[in-house]
């Protein structure tokens, strides 16, 4: 018998049927999903310091549980000291068992370790049914030992969705356990 993640089961026994009967769905395949997880961290300091990229490529592999990837600039900025193709960031994509994954670590853990923590901004979508939030300290995450910590660095974490609105994406993350702010 293979794993099937927690978040998985829950949306296609309890989520998915309620999306049906509220937005009256003409097939199941209408029923909106999660695609994708894309977490990506920007470290401005790598200008000056090589080893700040790899610092957070590491810690971002630890946080999803996949190798991150280091993100290289597009164009050269004179005044950040910025060159093409330097590193300056770290980026991961999560799909599948991995992506359930981390979002339940995610809703049960590290939410609720965020200091004065009153629900995430239900305001950040971007019209076509997908999400971003930002969270302003990896150290939320449980996987990342404090002592060994120089930086506190923050990251933006996207969901991104197969629903054709906001309304429709906003009800099915609230359904798989997203604590948005009343």
């Amino acid at each position: 018998m293979t794993y099937v993640p927690r978040l998985k089961t829950k949306y296609k026994e309890e989520v998915a049927p309620k999306l049906r009967e509220k937005f009256a769905y003409k097939t199941p395949m209408q029923t909106p999903k999660l695609l994708k997880i894309s977490v990506n961290q920007g470290v401005g300091a790598a200008t000056q310091d090589k080893k700040l990229v790899d610092v957070a490529v590491d810690e971002m592999s630890r946080i999803t549980g996949q190798r991150a990837v280091a993100t290289k600039a597009k164009k050269s900025v004179s005044n950040f000291k910025l060159r093409e193709e330097m590193p300056i960031g770290a980026r991961v994509t999560l799909r599948g068992a991995r992506m359930y994954e981390f979002l339940d670590r995610l809703i049960s853990v590290a939410l609720p370790r965020v200091r004065d923590f009153k629900g995430v901004n239900n305001k950040s979508f971007d019209g076509r049914g997908n999400y971003t939030m930002g969270v302003t300290e990896q150290i939320i995450f449980p996987e990342i030992n404090i002592d060994k910590i120089n930086k506190v660095t923050g990251m933006d974490i996207t969901f991104v969705t197969s629903a054709e609105t906001d309304a429709e994406a906003f009800e099915l993350l609230k359904e798989l356990g997203i604590p948005f702010k009343k």
